[in-house]
């Protein structure tokens, strides 16, 4: 052990420049890759969040009403509006209907612009459309509800959210893979650079390993010190990346953004722990794949 760490100790100061490189580059590919796991978690987040909040808003003719199934300067009757009541409770897919009468509507309206008086003085009662809203059992399943209402005279529009949420879903999971894509590209650059450090302490010291050879030695007894300078160099960048992520989550989410942003569910510290327990596997297997590929000629009887 002692010939084994004296070994280490040599290599380490002999490559300082490339292990130092080799460190840096651990380090920003693990963070890129950490924090690509955390942009997934996140994703996932909302979309557990927003999904389950997703409605179908089915909303009934006015006289002002203009295109949809709607007839100019005619109002839903009660006849249409009990149809497509009984056409969306009758559907599998449907879990709940709430009817939303122009009167509620409104209010909502001047809850959302109180602070815009010439919006509410151009608006009226009259003017808003009473409407259902409709719970979904899946929110991935929302095609034959939409086909089902679309249709059906006394609606004006069928509004789903899917459509604008699923738009904002994309760019995210956009981000998420352009940042685990990246990192993976820097994970080969670190990869190769730990082999070519490692190539070149071996080179330097293929005297040595050959008179180890001839004594009888063992293969893992020669391996152990490069083995260990690799992973003490990937242990490095690991740390560094964990730190980083740490003050992404401490200063970034927790000091910012769940501070200016409370009505979406931030990803915690248990999330951060799986980015963080992820990231140093990956360290450990990016040290010691290519090490063994870097020494194995220099192993050949």
């Amino acid at each position: 052990m002692r010939h084994t760490l004296t070994e280490t100790w040599s290599g380490l100061r002999r490559n300082a420049s490339m292990t130092l490189a080799v460190v840096v580059t651990m380090w920003v590919s693990l963070t890129l890759f950490g924090a690509g796991l955390m942009t997934a978690q996140q994703v996932d987040r909302f979309k557990d969040d927003w999904y389950d909040r997703v409605e179908i808003s089915v909303f009934l003719c006015v006289p002002d009403s203009r295109g949809g199934n709607c007839q100019a300067g005619e109002s839903v009757t009660e006849a249409q509006r009990t149809e497509i009541e009984a056409t969306l409770k009758g559907n599998p897919e449907v879990a709940e209907v709430f009817y939303e009468t122009k009167e509620q509507a409104y209010a909502q309206f001047r809850e959302y612009y109180a602070n815009n008086d010439p919006i509410l003085k151009a608006t009226t009662v009259d003017k808003m459309q009473d409407s259902f809203r409709v719970k979904l059992k899946n929110p991935e399943e929302y095609q034959g509800v939409v086909s089902a209402v679309s249709g059906m005279p006394g609606v004006q529009l069928v509004q789903d959210l899917r459509k604008i949420l699923d738009p904002m879903f994309t760019w995210l999971n956009l981000a998420r893979w352009a940042t685990v894509g990246l990192s993976a590209l820097l994970l080969l650059a670190a990869a190769l650079q730990i082999g070519n450090t490692i190539r070149m302490a071996a080179y330097s010291r293929r005297r040595e390993i050959g008179i180890m050879r001839l004594v009888g030695a063992s293969n893992w007894y020669i391996m152990a010190p490069f083995l260990l300078e690799s992973l003490i160099a990937a242990v490095g960048g690991a740390l560094l990346a964990c730190l980083t992520l740490a003050a992404v989550e401490q200063f970034v989410i927790i000091g910012k953004a769940q501070a200016e942003i409370q009505t979406i569910r931030w990803i915690e510290w248990p999330h951060v722990g799986v980015a963080m327990a992820s990231l140093a596997v990956v360290a450990v297997v990016l040290s010691i794949i290519p090490t063994l590929i870097a020494t194995r000629r220099f192993l050949r009887v």
